[in-house]
């Protein structure tokens, strides 16, 4: 508060009349307190200076090389891969039945060789996305994580529809107990943009044919 209310009686004509009379502080203490309250909202930014690692503040886009994120940011959805290159996804559909924008559609098929339901695409639209991490906890096998990569301005918003699955078939869990001879036979190839997803993997104008590359997922 600038100012300060009193009440008094005045005499007003032949009648004693209550009023509120306000007075402005003093000067000094009213620059005292604005002082006070500067300090209090720079006490953060002052404790930089005595602890310059503590600086959160990216010079982005400068930094782009260097840039590093907190671990629990998020960004993009991404299926997790063993170093063997095949994912842990059982094709349950939790992940799809707890995203609340219906971001996430898991499409499953039968396997031709285990004869059990597979993972066939893995469906994931950016463009309604909202960060949420539902998925990524309601997943009981650890397969998808929320990984760092910011940079997807695109000119069409088809292009923010992807499949998140390099290959359709089953997860590691399964892979791995095959004879490495059969392993081949069990899986089938799965493009970023192929399948039901808006650009089908078809050419579409000024975008040209999209193909998966190592370290796209």
């Amino acid at each position: 508060m600038t100012e300060q209310i009193k009440k008094e009686t005045r005499k007003i004509g032949l009648k004693d009349i209550p009023v509120a009379v306000v007075s402005p502080l003093k000067k000094a203490q009213s620059g005292l307190s604005a002082l006070a309250s500067l300090a209090k909202g720079m006490r953060l930014t002052f404790s930089y200076f005595r602890r310059p690692s503590k600086i959160v503040t990216q010079q982005y886009p400068e930094n782009r090389a260097t840039l590093k994120f907190p671990p629990r940011y998020r960004a993009m959805l991404k299926l997790i891969y063993e170093d063997n290159g095949y994912h842990r996804c059982t094709a349950c559909g939790l992940c799809d039945k707890a995203c609340p924008n219906g971001s996430i559609k898991v499409i499953t098929r039968k396997g031709a060789t285990t004869g059990r339901v597979e993972l066939d695409r893995y469906i994931w639209r950016l463009d309604s996305c909202v960060m949420c991490n539902a998925c990524v906890q309601a997943c009981p096998f650890d397969a998808l994580e929320m990984g760092h990569e910011f940079e997807n301005a695109v000119y069409d918003r088809r292009l923010l529809v992807f499949n998140l699955n390099r290959y359709a078939g089953p997860p590691a869990s399964v892979m791995l107990k095959a004879e490495e001879s059969l392993r081949p036979a069990m899986t089938e190839k799965r493009d970023r943009y192929g399948g039901p997803v808006p650009l089908n993997g078809a050419q579409i104008p000024v975008v040209k044919p999209l193909t998966i590359q190592e370290g796209d997922l």
